[in-house]
């Protein structure tokens, strides 16, 4: 089920930025949806580091083969050499046994995580091996439902503005903090529903809803 925010933040979305109106108008039927596991969405957040969706699909399918009960306690019982023949890197099998140890071991307390603000979350996240502030965003975007998530770090995002609002200006440059700062003040007008923003300007580059 879409989030219960969805229909009131595509309507403000839509009122205060035409260009991004389009592209909502673009898709109709489809909305942000949670996978609501925890572990899925952090587990695929990793594989999805630094590549493309396409690549991470294609990874993640293959580890779902080898894990058709993708839980902690499935992917502790595989031998690292058969994690790395679904395609992972050796730093994203160390990364995502890691985090099956956290979750295995009760270190991550999901509670505290649902009633934390975003940056406490993303500060509690980020304490585990392998998550960066990137795959917290995707966290709170994806199993949270957080609907105020800017995350600044993710390629696509940098693409599809630079494409539809800054005239095509090179992604490497709006990684820079000067990009950054410019990426964040358009963005002031998206909020408190950047995450709906930034779900649709995915949508823009790509119409398959990508899910974490």
């Amino acid at each position: 089920m879409r989030p219960p925010y969805w229909l009131k933040a595509k309507r403000a979305l839509s009122a205060a930025d035409p260009t991004l109106g389009r592209i909502i108008a673009g898709y109709p039927r489809v909305a942000l949806v949670s996978r609501g596991d925890p572990f899925a969405t952090l587990a695929r957040s990793i594989v999805g580091q630094q590549i493309s969706v396409k690549a991470a699909d294609a990874v993640w399918a293959r580890l779902a083969a080898c894990c058709p009960a993708l839980t902690p306690r499935a992917v502790l019982r595989k031998r690292a050499a058969t994690l790395r023949a679904c395609g992972l890197s050796g730093r994203k099998v160390e990364y995502l046994v890691d985090l099956a140890r956290h979750f295995e071991r009760d270190h991550i307390d999901l509670p505290q995580l649902q009633a934390a603000s975003d940056e406490q979350v993303i500060e509690l996240l980020t304490e585990i091996r392998g998550i960066g502030r990137w795959t917290a965003e995707m966290f709170l975007i994806f199993n949270l439902l957080r609907p105020d998530v800017l995350p600044l770090d993710d390629i696509g995002l940098l693409k599809a503005v630079s494409l539809h609002y800054l005239d095509g200006a090179p992604t490497v440059e709006l990684l820079r903090r000067p990009g950054r700062v410019r990426v964040a003040a358009l963005a002031g007008a998206w909020a408190p529903w950047r995450s709906v923003a930034t779900w649709y300007l995915w949508r823009s580059l790509d119409p398959v809803p990508v899910a974490y």
